[in-house]
């Protein structure tokens, strides 16, 4: 156990794992714009879906 505590202390202080939490902050705000640009889109395609429909159905 204290092996595991011993590595968890050299994580912390080395300079690696803030930049690890910056990237992985900067991955999380790529996936919520993506998330927000497909929502965007699978809603206007839906529209100009159902408008087509439509129009052919008279």
């Amino acid at each position: 156990m204290k092996n595991f505590a011993d590595s968890i202390v050299n994580f912390l202080k080395e300079e690696d794992g803030p930049t690890a939490v910056e990237y992985a902050v900067m991955l999380a705000l790529i996936v919520v714009v993506c998330l927000a640009a497909v929502g965007t889109i699978g809603t206007n395609a839906k529209a100009k879906f159902e408008e087509v429909g439509t129009a052919i159905a008279n």
